[in-house]
């Protein structure tokens, strides 16, 4: 007896990689003119197909092998009967089904089976596609030095907005991986009833905690210690060896009896540490240095773990002394480093907590001016407070975090396309189905059946296949890709995480989603004959509906059920 291979949820990645295969195929396809000439490459397999995105192009294609590349294939860029076939006749785990193929101007265009792929989709709910493809091990430490104490914890009024954004990005990555099965844990732990814990909890943030009389003073002298002990420790009749003429360097010059120093540019060349800024040369041992550390150590404790620090590019250099003394304190954990840009807020100077009551007042004065005397009680604060926190999400994460983040003190460069819209058609969304449920209890409509009982060929608005194919479908993918890039080898101190997607999916998500529902009317009059189209849709609305909440949740972001 055969095994029956259970069928895996459809996935784009795996389709381009058959599809590349299928169009490759032997070599004996290829035109006799590319082998001849030596200079001649093929193309990378995973270039060979694009995946089409745009409401026009999707009108007649899902995949397109450009005739650029059909020409580096085949002789005159006519596709063998043989590779049409293959192309046709496509399966596999993951691969989304084909429904036809032709070669045209543009070059080789696939098009998916539509109804299939929604019945796939749809039939079980979806839930599959809301989560990481493959589950992950392993232990992470997101290490946010803008709230370490220097000697005292910050306070929000001292909190510049590029630090806010190297927190929220922390926020968000830790949400990301543990959605991916890493341990994830935060660093430093922060005394619970300071500004700083009450500012950061207005915005959503759950950061560890401990009691104000806690202390730390037992791992901060085990950490003295063996940076004392450390066999990178510069020793007294080391520090005056070389001047830059040569020359020997009197104690008297600067040098205090006592002071505990360490080289750091020979932990990162002698350990082979790749990415270090060679400027890095011997450091003075400080208290909040070492404070640093020994959270680090607390954090790490009884773990192998890959710690990410987070932090502004005006603090890279000192995060990068940090990471040399921890490993020249004994410690072996594999340390990156994501380095945000600086936010700039031309014309005005902002602190973060001036920043966050601008955007509280904004919010507040638009409710209501939109809401009027409603406006008041516990309900419209928690309304207020989560609109504030996603404009502020927003607003300091929809930019790739390499690169300097610029808007004015006064008015969001993002506009009607940033939080505030996307929590705007959550909740539409909500509303939707509320106004279904009432018309289940007045008897106008019927539960809706089970999608095994549904002609899920009743979607042909081009907004609808757009939904799935552009979203659905691909966000399980986009969840996997912060853990692939924490995972690669190689590649410096350094690691280029791609945080800024999740907040462009959902504003593009929301951008086709408040077009498509603009021009559909989706509950429409009960009459048993439209029942179905009526289902069909309202079980992609569903599953899109928890696609909101999922990405969200990575923003530690609620959903606001009525706006």
């Amino acid at each position: 007896m055969e095994n029956v291979e259970e069928p895996s949820s459809l996935r784009i990645t795996p389709t381009v990689r058959a599809l590349s295969s299928a169009l490759k195929g032997t070599r004996e396809t290829v035109s006799h003119s590319s082998r001849q000439n030596g200079d001649r490459l093929f193309p990378d397999p995973e270039k060979l197909w694009f995946k089409e995105s745009s409401a026009k192009n999707l009108r007649n294609r899902d995949f397109l092998s450009p005739t650029t590349i059909l020409n580096t294939l085949y002789a005159d860029g006519q596709v063998p009967p043989a590779v049409m076939s293959r192309v046709l006749s496509l399966r596999g785990s993951g691969v989304l089904p084909v429904a036809s193929g032709e070669v045209m101007g543009e070059g080789l265009r696939v098009r998916v089976d539509r109804a299939a792929a929604f019945r796939a989709v749809l039939a079980g709910g979806a839930t599959e596609y809301l989560k990481p493809s493959s589950k992950k091990q392993g232990c992470v430490v997101l290490n946010c030095p803008a709230l370490h104490p220097k000697p005292n914890t910050p306070a929000p009024d001292a909190l510049t907005l590029g630090q806010l954004r190297t927190v929220l990005v922390a926020d968000h990555m830790g949400a990301l991986l543990r959605r991916q099965g890493f341990a994830v844990f935060f660093c430093p732990t922060v005394p619970e009833d300071s500004d700083i814990i009450a500012f950061l909890r207005a915005l959503g943030i759950d950061w560890p905690t401990a009691p104000a009389n806690w202390t730390n003073e037992e791992r901060e002298e085990k950490i003295q210690e063996a940076l004392e002990n450390s066999p990178y420790r510069e020793r007294e009749t080391e520090r005056g060896r070389r001047t830059s003429g040569g020359g020997v360097r009197k104690a008297e010059e600067g040098e205090k009896e006592g002071v505990l120093r360490v080289n750091l540019k020979r932990v990162f060349l002698e350990e082979g540490l790749q990415g270090y800024d060679p400027s890095l040369g011997t450091c003075t041992v400080h208290r909040d240095s070492v404070s640093h550390l020994a959270q680090l150590d607390l954090a790490t404790a009884d773990s192998i773990v890959t710690a990410l620090h987070v932090t502004s590019c005006q603090d890279e250099f000192r995060q990068q002394q940090i990471a040399m003394l921890w490993r020249a304190s004994g410690a072996t954990h594999t340390q990156r480093h994501l380095v945000c840009g600086p936010v700039k807020t031309p014309g005005s100077h902002l602190t973060a907590a001036q920043y966050l009551q601008l955007r509280r007042g904004q919010m507040k004065e638009a409710s209501e001016m939109k809401y009027g005397d409603q406006v008041e009680g516990q309900t419209w604060d928690d309304i207020i407070r989560v609109m504030t926190s996603a404009t502020v999400r927003f607003e300091l994460l929809s930019t790739v975090h390499t690169i300097p983040n610029v808007f004015k003190g006064g008015v969001s460069t993002k506009g009607p396309r940033g939080g505030v819209f996307v929590m705007y058609n959550c909740a539409r969304l909500h509303t939707l189905f509320d106004s279904y449920e009432r018309g289940v209890e007045k008897g106008l409509y019927p539960e809706i059946p089970e999608g095994s009982q549904l002609d899920f060929s009743a979607l042909k608005e081009e907004g609808e296949w757009l939904l799935l194919f552009n979203y659905l479908i691909p966000f399980s993918e986009l969840l996997d890709q912060s853990g692939q890039a924490l995972e690669s080898e190689g590649g410096g101190a350094r690691v280029s995480i791609k945080t800024e997607q999740i907040c462009k999916f959902l504003v593009s998500l929301s951008k086709d989603f408040s077009s498509y529902y603009n021009r559909v009317h989706v509950l429409g009059e009960p009459l048993p004959h439209l029942f179905n189209q009526m289902f069909c849709r309202l079980c992609l609305l569903r599953a899109l509906r928890e696609l909101y909440h999922s990405a969200l949740d990575t923003l530690t972001l609620p959903p606001i059920r009525q706006l």
